[in-house]
């Protein structure tokens, strides 16, 4: 029993650590676009107090195929596996894109950890490099009876401020999407944080962040707002109303955007308002930009499943980045 209080004291403590920091989650999965996710938690996590966890999630039971794989050998250190799993490959990539953007150094010590999963011979392997800062980058290999769930079981073992997912192989509409929702909308209509959508786009700049006036939408523009700042990216403040009556009053809207902004010594590149259906205007006028900033639309999870919002239907729609900030 005392073994028992001792391990749950000791993990409140480190999810405490952790609650004080910027945590971001990494999805991998092989495709280019999942690594433009790390390039952007690689700009934005240069922090001393931000940690980012790249992970790859691998179906329980998978089957192994490696001829003979030395599992003791295994978990002792991802990185020295030399094998041609799937898996590693990736995680390997990613280390590599890190190294790449400076950070990581070879002073930085390595501690491996190895857990017994889902009754399957791999489990959870963990590659953790240490700062003396205190900030960290995590390599995990984690094994779940499926991807949605175990990107959401990494949450629960957070907590993360910003999740990143590559592009989506399909979006499903409002009603479709209880039965036949991808990985990607899955995780992005049930994390509890914010997720980052990303997509090709190496030829645009800049962030357009949504606003509607609502005390959340100003929130998590001033939010956005911080990251675009410090990737030194221009900032463009956006506004839909369905009808030119409504025209005036998005216009202060994003006036008052604006000038939040700037008294947070943050400056605005434009101010733009456009009239239409707000889903086909903002993928619109995000079109030339990196970042499409929506707000959450604040309902419950299952909620966010059932009816969908703007923000999901712009998630799905555009052809650039999609930052949804809850």
């Amino acid at each position: 029993m005392r073994f028992d209080l001792s391990a749950q004291e000791e993990a409140e403590e480190l999810r405490t650590w952790r609650s004080k920091r910027f945590r971001i989650l990494v999805c991998v999965d092989g495709s280019e676009e999942s690594y433009v996710g790390l390039r952007f938690a690689a700009e934005i996590g240069r922090s001393e107090e931000c940690d980012i966890i790249l992970a790859y999630v691998r179906p329980a039971d998978q089957g192994l195929r490696t001829g003979g794989l030395q599992l003791r050998v295994a978990r002792e250190n991802m990185l020295d596996w030399g094998l041609e799993l799937p898996s590693v490959k990736y995680l390997k990539q990613g280390f590599e894109i890190l190294m790449e953007a400076g950070h990581m150094a070879e002073e930085w010590d390595a501690v491996h950890t190895h857990t017994d999963v889902w009754g399957d011979p791999l489990g959870d392997n963990k590659t953790e490099y240490r700062h003396e800062s205190g900030k960290s980058i995590v390599l995990k290999l984690k094994t779940a009876p499926d991807v949605v769930s175990g990107i959401l079981d990494q949450y629960e073992l957070g907590p993360y401020n910003l999740m990143t997912l590559g592009e989506p192989s399909r979006w499903q509409g409002e009603i479709h999407s209880f039965w036949d929702a991808g990985v990607v909308q899955k995780v992005a209509m049930l994390s509890p944080c914010s997720v980052l959508v990303a997509r090709n786009g190496a030829e645009r700049t800049g962030f357009l962040i949504c606003t509607d006036g609502s005390e959340q939408s100003f929130e998590a523009a001033r939010r956005a707002a911080v990251l675009a700042h410090y990737c030194d990216s221009p900032i463009t403040l956006f506004s839909v109303t369905p009808d030119h009556e409504g025209q005036p009053q998005a216009e202060e809207v994003v006036a008052r955007a604006k000038a939040m902004l700037e008294d947070l010594d943050i400056p605005v590149a434009g101010t733009v308002v456009g009239v239409g259906d707000p889903v086909e205007q903002i993928v619109e006028a995000g079109a030339g930009h990196g970042v499409i900033v929506v707000s959450d639309s604040g309902k419950s999870r299952l909620k966010r499943f059932l009816a969908g919002s703007v923000a999901f239907g712009v998630m799905g729609r555009a052809k650039t980045s999609v930052l949804n900030v809850r």
